[in-house]
């Protein structure tokens, strides 16, 4: 499982408007934000790792004026880890990742004052984006960028569902990334304040799940931000699979 969901990463992260193939890495780069959640590059599987390879990629990150940052599945790329920190890398995270299949998928009720739906129009998209930045604590408003990032996923196959209540204000989303190998993301699943503790983010990601499954998606895979986030996903039918490190100079 680990070698297929790091291959599926480094698919995805061919498939940005900016790529770069930099020896044993890949990298993908958005011209419309700085942000390192977006920004970054990950190692292909197997492949043979020197520390010239490393100072080769932080050049590249450097020539796009972004941070030098990975994510990867830890068992992919077993001594890696020591070449970054010894290029000065800092480890933000280690986290365990998830995985759902169809037979394990259970949906919870969605609150019956809310909606879920994908977001077909661009206005709709802004709502998304504006939505779960809130709730992650950024600015609630969505930019050009945003509302194109949604979209060029979605184009890929990805999905991007919208939770409104019923007077129609946003609630929450989440979205889903292009498949690679029958294999997705579930990322960015957030809810605003007044709508918390109801549930409504299980049934997001459950939806985003059946959406996948109908679609052929084989596994849906995410990362928990926190045990309340870990609980919500056991619930919905994830269960551990794997450890993912993030870091960055």
């Amino acid at each position: 499982m680990d070698l297929r969901i790091q291959r599926s990463v480094v698919s995805n992260l061919r498939t940005r408007p900016q790529s770069a193939e930099v020896g044993p890495f890949v990298a993908g780069f958005d011209a419309g934000t700085d942000s390192p959640f977006v920004n970054y590059a990950t190692p292909q599987p197997g492949a043979a790792i020197t520390a010239a390879d490393v100072r080769a990629l932080i050049e590249a990150f450097e020539q796009a004026g972004r941070k030098p940052r990975l994510e990867y599945v830890t068992s992919s790329s077993p001594g890696l880890e020591d070449l970054l920190l010894a290029a000065g890398f800092t480890v933000e995270a280690r986290q365990e990742y998830l995985i759902c299949t169809p037979q394990t998928l259970n949906a919870p009720p969605v609150p019956s004052d809310v909606t879920l739906a994908e977001a077909r129009t661009d206005p709709d998209r802004a709502d998304l984006a504006a939505a779960t930045n809130e709730a992650f604590g950024a600015p609630a408003e969505a930019s050009d960028a945003d509302v194109a990032r949604i979209r060029r996923t979605q184009d890929g196959g990805g999905i991007a569902v919208l939770a409104r209540a019923a007077d129609g204000e946003r609630a929450g989303g989440g979205q889903a990334m292009t498949p690679q190998d029958r294999l997705s993301e579930i990322a960015g699943i957030g809810v605003r304040e007044p709508f918390r503790r109801r549930g409504l983010g299980g049934a997001i990601t459950a939806e985003i799940a059946r959406l996948l499954f109908a679609r052929g998606v084989e596994i849906a895979w995410l990362e928990a931000g926190g045990e309340d986030s870990w609980r919500v996903y056991e619930r919905v039918g994830f269960a551990p699979a794997g450890r993912r490190l993030y870091i960055s100079r």
